[in-house]
């Protein structure tokens, strides 16, 4: 549950100050009746009150207070819904750094298994396409709902080479733009997901090969396609190049640069369960529209209940409303 004023939860603190009033005023109470000379004169002239019962109409009134302070904050309920029509396009780092094996039993053999679990767990609706680059970017499947495609593309990853992000990120850009549009004439939602494990270092456009990524963000920018990126591996992972032990750390802030140019979110993977859970948050994003429904009706419909059971059980116990 969420609320769309939370602001107004500060007047919580109303019921609260009530609440240490009816407190304190209670045990001044007690002390003042400690004091009369001959208790039981008192019993025989005072009339009988009753014990735990006259606490119950007080209780109701700040249950009542609450309530109604709860729905002045405007409670909604949160609740997801399979998207109907989406495009994703899944971007996978197939370069040779993904051969290290900080992450059992390779980084790309768990990339691969994750990205099985994420392909399964996406609504049927949804369009998905996977692209893979190394010292180029190559679209493997267009963006279709034919999951057994995608799957089988999967397994014939190969790592190879350098990293050429910019590259993977322009033609997912131009698998989305060639979708068809829907009947109404509006294309479809679309995100790209881009997973890697280290800092560009090819492509094929102008300039160096951060500033072509920095540029690539900023068309998906434009486009209104955010772009989720994973950084996958650790610092200290290493390739054995021609007998030479060779660091591959992972760029989780090169990642993070993609995520925020583009207006998209980043996360970052150390092991093969941390690049599953991650899928599975990104899949909930992106294949599912979040739908939130005001319930303040139920809170402030309580809190009038409670309200109607203070004024009953206080004349029935206390013969009086205040």
């Amino acid at each position: 549950m969420t609320f769309l004023s939370a602001w107004r939860l500060v007047l919580l603190a109303a019921p609260a100050a009530v609440l240490a009033a009816y407190l304190v005023a209670q045990r001044l109470r007690s002390r003042a009746a400690a004091r009369f000379t001959s208790v039981d004169l008192l019993a025989s002239v005072a009339p009988r009150r009753p014990g735990w019962q006259r606490h119950v109409p007080a209780a109701a009134l700040l249950a009542a207070m609450v309530l109604l302070v709860v729905g002045f904050a405007q409670p909604a309920r949160v609740t997801r819904t399979p998207r109907q029509r989406a495009t994703v396009m899944l971007a996978i780092d197939t370069s040779g750094s993904m051969v290290a094996a900080d992450v059992a039993p390779t980084r790309l053999a768990a990339a691969e298994e994750a990205a099985r679990s994420f392909v399964k767990a996406l609504p049927p609706g949804v369009q998905l396409g996977l692209v893979s680059f190394n010292r180029t970017a190559q679209v493997l499947v267009s963006p279709t709902t034919d999951r057994s495609t995608v799957l089988a593309s999967i397994d014939e990853l190969v790592a190879r080479g350098p990293t050429a992000t910019a590259d993977a990120i322009d033609l997912s850009l131009s698998a989305i733009a060639a979708t068809p549009v829907g009947a109404n004439g509006k294309p479809a939602p679309a995100a790209i997901v881009l997973m890697s494990d280290g800092t560009p270092t090819v492509t094929d456009a102008a300039g160096t090969p951060q500033e072509a990524v920095d540029a690539a963000a900023a068309r998906a920018k434009e486009a209104g396609v955010a772009i989720s990126t994973i950084a996958f591996g650790t610092q200290s992972g290493t390739v054995s190049l021609s007998g030479e032990i060779i660091p591959v750390p992972s760029d989780p802030a090169a990642m993070a640069r993609i995520a925020k140019a583009s207006g998209g979110k980043t996360f970052t993977a150390k092991t093969a369960d941390e690049l599953t859970s991650v899928y599975r948050e990104i899949g909930r994003a992106v294949g599912y529209d979040v739908h939130r429904r005001e319930i303040t009706a139920w809170f402030t419909g309580l809190g009038l209940l409670m309200a109607m059971a203070t004024a009953g059980t206080a004349l029935v116990w206390t013969q009086r409303i205040v």
